[in-house]
């Protein structure tokens, strides 16, 4: 028996460390699974060279949403048809294209047959499989329904893949107007408007006052043009820096979500997924507790986060999940009278899966809002910046051809 050193968490998130007595790494992971401790590093003690067993393996690179979804649809339907786990894992680990995920089948595939439990061997690959995947799984070994946990699995993801893809399709065609705008506007103040200003210094006379304001404008982004590409770069590691922090990320997420239009979107969103991650777990037999650990942690929201630990921590006393999210005044009060009603009548996952598709039906609706609201500020915003633009330097030309005709 080696000895082990070893760090991780506990169910509340404190830093936890301790030394087990154990035959093998395998073997510490599922004694501080079963003690709901999550490791960060395991150490055997005593060697010339410490043996430092990091989770995640180094440089894991993380899976798509639409192969982990693809594989849980497949493994759901060979473990239903009846075929071994090894065998599943064999199979769909020979056919995976994605070379970084088929190394973690071949690992997860080896784990298993060395005896640990399936769960354990995902819990090894935080990368890949998050906590929502590795607690639906480990239940699903414990109440013999493996293949239904999966199923509802794929469908979570598969759900949750497109509500990302409503979200990234509504950012493309403004992101694009803005990014192809600046682009447009940088060219034009750096090569175009010197071309102009020394034209116009050839003809001689006054210029118009708008006209004037480019010129400066372009000699100032000449000038300084590289300092203003640093100041960006510097202003975007202050916000990351910023954002990095739990008051910094409180702030920030607060004031999203009092934005107009944008702020009613994040907050569907997160109602949805929220709705949808805690009817998934709870369906599937996790423990109430864990699963708002779980959903906690992927509210995507620091303010919406809070107001779910601070239901959990109501849970915890003997209390309702309902009072503590009305409390919150970020929940809307529907969810919060549904999940009460869910609550009394001991059908909260049902209740939860109706809420979860109601607001996909309300993101659908804010994001063609928010679509139809973008277009004409876009189109404002490109008659205001470029065509200013172009308006101030041909501002001199008119100018100079009513006095010829003249």
């Amino acid at each position: 028996m080696a000895k082990f050193a070893w760090e991780g968490k506990n169910r509340s998130g404190a830093k936890v460390s301790g030394d087990i007595e154990a035959p093998n790494e395998a073997f510490v992971l599922a004694q501080l699974r079963r003690d709901q401790i999550a490791p960060t590093s395991i150490k055997k003690k005593g060697a010339a060279f410490a043996l430092n067993i990091p989770i995640p393996f180094r440089g894991e690179k993380k899976v798509s949403q639409k192969d982990l979804a693809v594989f849980t649809r497949q493994f759901a339907t060979m473990i239903d048809a009846g075929l071994p786990l090894v065998q599943c894992l064999d199979i769909l680990g020979a056919q995976q294209e994605n070379p970084s995920f088929k190394k973690v089948l071949v690992r997860v595939k080896e784990d298993v047959e060395s005896g640990s439990t399936f769960a354990d061997a995902l819990g090894k690959h935080p990368n890949v499989f998050d906590p929502l995947f590795i607690n639906l799984v480990a239940a699903g070994e414990v109440g013999g329904i493996l293949d239904t946990i999966l199923s509802r699995l794929a469908e979570h993801i598969e759900k949750a893949m497109k509500l990302a893809k409503k979200i990234k399709g509504a950012m493309v065609y403004p992101s694009t107007i803005v990014a192809v705008a600046l682009i447009v506007t940088v060219v034009l103040l750096l090569y175009v408007i010197p071309i102009f200003a020394k034209m116009f210094q050839d003809f001689g006379g006054t210029l118009p006052a708008p006209t004037m304001v480019v010129l400066r404008i372009s000699a100032v982004t000449q000038k300084y043009f590289l300092v203003f590409v640093v100041l960006v770069f510097l202003i975007g590691a202050a916000f990351r820096w910023y954002i990095g922090r739990d008051a910094g990320r409180r702030n920030i997420d607060r004031l999203l979500l009092r934005l107009p239009v944008v702020g009613s979107l994040l907050q569907r969103i997160a109602v949805a997924r929220f709705s949808r991650t805690l009817g998934t777990m709870v369906s599937s037999g996790v423990p109430i507790l864990e699963s708002m650990d779980i959903v906690a942690k992927t509210a995507g929201n620091k303010i919406i986060e809070e107001a779910i630990v601070s239901a959990r921590g109501s849970i915890s006393e003997g209390k309702t999940i309902a009072e503590p999210l009305a409390e919150s005044k970020v929940f809307p009060p529907m969810v919060t009278q549904m999940v009460a009603v869910g609550e009394a009548t001991g059908a909260l996952d049902v209740m939860l899966n109706k809420i979860a598709d109601f607001y996909d039906d309300e993101v659908d609706s804010a994001v063609e809002a928010l679509t139809s609201l973008l277009e004409p500020m876009l189109m404002i915003f490109l008659g205001v910046v470029i065509g200013g633009l172009v308006i101030a330097m041909y501002l001199p030309v008119f100018k100079l051809a009513g006095v010829v005709g003249g």
